[in-house]
């Protein structure tokens, strides 16, 4: 067998956990935003769905190219997060959580109920049009954007909001648009990510956004950590690629999995990427390093 051959059907059986990997990172990111500003959201399924039908439905009824498909698929849920969040955002911590909840299943059920969406069937047939390309691209910009947006006015108004609304409200910051914003900008993030995922495997339905998927995709985020960019990415990698690591223990995959969840919760609460724990111990080794170099000194 040629190298050309192994990767032909290494492609062929793992491209989609591969694909999953990009998408994953993706909706990590997505609700790293609304957490960077202190928001517990659980509305970023629904507004993957919302992205993956918009793309799908303009790919499968219109002769529209691609990228145009990907472009409603990230509009469209950032304009409903607008709508939504100017009543929904005056909540929050777990009322928050709860009332974005409810509005991820609001989407579900009429999802469900509208002909033009399959029903509870769902889309089939959807055109394979993302290429890993794409994912790469497109993962690449949120990462660029989100890194520019960090260190800019933004940013900071973002952090200062988390770490105290009312001190961030009294320096002047209007914590109620900045809180918008960063809703917004999470719902096109997840509908970008939503519209990717729905070009390559092949079929949508309302069960792929439901309360299961909100949970993952705060478990992503919350595993690899929100003290950075690198964190919800490394933790939405490692848990799409988790289940099919783990899948030689058959029935016993999902309670492993789940395992190693509370192993990190427990141990590394602030996820398995901390800046504070990395900084600390390379402070700790520098010191002993230094402390051994001048024990030979004295020698």
């Amino acid at each position: 067998m040629t190298l050309a051959d192994w990767w032909d059907g290494f492609w062929a059986t793992y491209n989609t956990v591969i694909f999953g990997i990009g998408v994953s990172a993706m909706l990590s990111l997505s609700i790293y935003v609304t957490l960077s500003c202190g928001l517990l959201s659980l509305a970023n399924a629904a507004f993957m769905g919302i992205g993956a039908y918009a793309a799908s439905l303009i790919s499968m009824q219109t002769a529209l190219p691609f990228p145009v498909a990907l472009a409603a698929g990230t509009a469209l849920p950032a304009l409903v997060a607008l709508a939504v969040g100017m009543p929904t955002l005056r909540l929050s911590g777990v009322y928050l959580a709860m009332a974005t909840l409810g509005f991820g299943e609001v989407v579900r059920v009429i999802i469900l109920n509208m002909d033009i969406t399959g029903g509870p069937m769902g889309l089939n047939g959807i055109p394979l049009q993302t290429e890993w390309w794409h994912i790469v691209l497109l993962l690449a910009a949120v990462l660029y954007f989100l890194a520019r947006l960090r260190r800019s006015k933004i940013g900071r108004a973002f952090e200062a909001i988390k770490e105290d609304e009312v001190a961030a409200r009294l320096m002047g910051i209007d914590v109620a648009a900045y809180k918008l914003l960063a809703f917004t900008i999470g719902a096109g993030i997840a509908g970008l990510a939503g519209a990717l995922n729905a070009h390559y495997t092949f079929t949508i339905g309302p069960g792929n956004f439901d309360f299961e998927r909100a949970v993952d995709i705060l478990t992503m985020a919350v595993f690899g950590g929100t003290g950075n960019l690198i964190g919800p990415t490394l933790g939405g990698a490692i848990l799409a690629v988790l289940p099919e690591a783990l899948r030689w223990f058959k029935e016993y995959r999902l309670a492993i999995n789940g395992l190693i969840l509370i192993l990190v919760i427990l141990y590394l609460p602030n996820g398995i990427c901390d800046p504070r724990r990395m900084r600390a111990f390379l402070r700790r080794k520098a010191a002993r390093k230094n402390a051994a170099e001048a024990n030979r000194g004295a020698l």
